[in-house]
């Protein structure tokens, strides 16, 4: 069912991985979509092989961390496609490994500019634009880290429980404006971020972490991202969902 027809939609991050599929499932599902990703070729890559598959995509470069280079992509979606109504704002980076009182400074600079800045950033001047479309919806894109602790993580787990305390306060702002602002968590996702750089046995041990045993998938993220945004969620605001083969029920 294209129940996205007519609507415009960004996804951050929509070079690979979750951003990936979820591009792919808005535009199947009759979205605009903006691909935008700081790799220029990933997103390229990704925007083209929607518009083989019948569906309407453009690539665009951003840099998250960058507010001017925000509001350029967003500009470049109304330019294009007339408006703005969906945004899954997804770019996101892990960071160094180390206990906070060892964790090198620049590297937490560079987490929270990118993984709460970027999201910030981006509900900036997506909202601005829904408001001139009408309404809207947005997912932030959190974690399990979002709710639990991760030791050698300190710059990503603060990043991302600030995440949802923005994306709380945005519902709030803008509920009586028809726009939506909801999180979602992933556990640990079969992505080439882990895959390209971590071996099978470590793989393994973080499959075993979760009750399920296993890895989840980026269209499982993808699938209720797009509930999220969608009609069917229309009385869902402001709160914060995961999607973590029962991880954090330990």
């Amino acid at each position: 069912m294209k129940y996205f027809n007519d609507k415009v939609a960004i996804v951050t991050g929509g070079g690979s991985g979750i951003g990936e599929a979820i591009a792919h499932e808005l535009a199947a599902r009759g979205a605009k979509v903006v691909v935008a990703d700081v790799g220029q070729a990933a997103a390229d890559r990704v925007a083209t092989a929607i518009n083989h598959e019948g569906g309407s995509a453009i690539s665009a470069h951003v840099d998250v961390a960058d507010a001017t280079s925000v509001e350029r992509m967003v500009g470049t979606a109304v330019s294009t496609f007339g408006g703005l109504h969906l945004a899954v704002n997804n770019a996101g980076i892990g960071g160094p490994q180390a206990n906070i009182a060892d964790y090198p400074l620049d590297g937490w600079h560079e987490v929270i500019d990118v993984n709460l800045h970027g999201v910030f950033y981006g509900m900036r001047y997506e909202i601005a634009a829904m408001l001139k479309s009408g309404g809207g919806a947005i997912v932030n894109m959190s974690s399990i880290l979002g709710s639990v602790g991760w030791a050698g993580a300190c710059a990503y787990v603060a990043a991302k429980h600030a995440l949802l305390g923005l994306t709380q306060t945005a519902a709030l702002e803008y509920a009586a404006q028809k726009i939506r602002v909801n999180a979602v968590g992933p556990a640990f996702i079969d992505t080439p971020l882990l895959s390209k750089n971590l071996d099978a046995a470590t793989l393994g041990q973080l499959a075993g972490l979760h009750p399920a045993a296993r890895l989840g998938t980026p269209q499982e993220v993808s699938a209720l991202t797009c509930f999220l945004l969608s009609d069917a969620a229309s009385f869902v605001n402001g709160s914060y969902h995961l999607v973590d083969g029962g991880y954090t029920s330990r």
